[in-house]
């Protein structure tokens, strides 16, 4: 181990609070983001657009996606979305290996936990419900609390503020640039997710200060034993 790995280590052993992404970090919902955007840019733009070129949509809100395609259609475009996102939901969401039992060991060790995430607080709250993760999160800071969004520090500021938290002893989680950016925005230390759509390598540009290869890993630089986390 490096000193300076050794140094992160010890700094981030200090955290007391966790900010998480929800969709691509905590539930898998890749496949209804990608099946959303292609229904809706099928409907609008017949046979324009494959898999990897929505890929490139997923992380910020739909009213910047929408606005940067069409202006004039960004109400359109976005129920367009939204309907057939909510009608394929609960078939499409999927879970990601150990996130559960690793938010029972924080839960358990007293971390104070929030979901930081840019969808409408109803369809965030259908997601943890799904995959009941809810009862780990008394905050959610959602896209209708904010006026500024990830990268912005503001979301994140409330959640702290909601928590009693500090930056300098909470941690943001994501699988987007817009997770790590809005971390060192708002001071706080940050963590990208391995299994990010994305890429490692992509979301290894922007430096966050740990790259997660599975969720447990986090209990292992928070100094938890991985133990704690098996059933």
């Amino acid at each position: 181990m490096s000193k300076g790995e050794d140094l992160r280590r010890t700094e981030i052993k200090n955290i007391d609070t966790i900010l998480f992404d929800l969709d691509g970090t905590l539930i898998n919902t890749i496949e209804l983001i990608v099946a959303s955007f292609l229904h809706t840019m099928e409907t609008y733009y017949p046979g324009k657009y494959k898999r990897e070129d929505v890929v490139s949509f997923i992380g910020p809100p739909l009213s910047e996606t929408f606005n940067n395609l069409d202006p004039d259609r960004v109400e359109e475009m976005t129920n367009t979305y939204r309907t057939f996102n909510h009608a394929k939901h609960d078939d499409l969401v999927e879970e990601y290996e150990g996130v559960k039992e690793t938010l029972e060991v924080l839960h358990k060790e007293g971390f104070k936990m929030a979901i930081v995430t840019t969808k409408r607080r109803d369809t965030a709250v259908r997601g943890l419900q799904l995959k009941k993760l809810d009862h780990f999160f008394d905050v959610i800071v959602s896209l209708d609390e904010v006026t500024n969004y990830k990268p912005h520090p503001e979301p994140l500021q409330m959640a702290m503020e909601a928590l009693g938290s500090v930056p300098e002893k909470t941690m943001m989680i994501g699988d987007s640039q817009h997770d790590i950016l809005g971390g060192k925005n708002a001071g706080t230390k940050t963590a990208g997710v391995g299994w990010s759509i994305k890429g490692q390598e992509f979301l290894s540009t922007f430096e966050p200060d740990v790259m997660l290869g599975k969720m447990p890993e986090l209990l292992d630089y928070l100094g938890l034993e991985m133990e704690q986390s098996k059933a």
